[in-house]
């Protein structure tokens, strides 16, 4: 009797990887959403170099290698930084605005915007900098160039993004949705970087 492999179909191999992954989630959410944000951002960076290259090829401009230290930068932030930081503040939102609070919705967007966004865009900059081995003089001059520019497209881009993350996904999943929005962010940062 003839057997089908469809192992890449198989659903039954997609809801075991998502079990498997809730339940790490729920037994070591720190960490599995560390690892998780470490991989992500990884693989946003790597996003990153490939456009770039594949743009370079078009315009037959000069073609920069990719190079695997970006990723890996983009990964040890993303697990030693986004995942951990990410956690503790969506459950500090929880505690500081419930949903009982009147105007909860607005009231978290502008915290999560206002205050949060700005200091871990500029969190972004100094350890991408420091992993990169540039001076406190590069750090500075990177902020003049581009952290503000960063930021006004930060707004843009996340705060549709974040009303929904932070209003309506559950306090565990917002990690993991913000981290799916951020292989794109991490793509874009990883450019204007440059």
């Amino acid at each position: 009797m003839p057997t089908q492999s469809v192992l890449v179909r198989d659903p039954s191999l997609l809801a075991r990887a998502l079990q498997q992954y809730l339940s790490l989630l729920k037994k070591y959410p720190i960490i599995t959403k560390s690892v998780t944000s470490g991989i992500l951002s990884a693989l946003g960076n790597l996003l990153s170099q490939v456009l770039e290259y594949q743009k370079n090829v078009k315009e037959n401009s000069p073609k920069k290698k990719i190079s695997i230290l970006g990723p890996v930068h983009f990964a040890i932030y993303g697990l030693f930084i986004t995942g951990p930081v990410s956690h503790y503040f969506y459950h500090l939102l929880e505690v500081l605005l419930p949903t009982t609070v009147p105007y909860c919705l607005i009231k978290r967007l502008l915290l999560e915007r206002l205050i949060f966004a700005p200091a871990f865009l500029l969190l972004f900059y100094v350890v991408m900098n420091a992993l990169e081995g540039k001076t406190l003089a590069d750090v500075q001059n990177k902020l003049k160039t581009s952290y503000w520019p960063a930021m006004k497209m930060n707004w843009k881009v996340w705060t549709p993004f974040q009303f929904i993350n932070i209003n309506y996904v559950p306090v565990q999943f917002r990690v993991l949705f913000a981290n799916m929005v951020a292989l794109f962010w991490y793509a874009y940062l990883a450019s204007v970087r440059k």
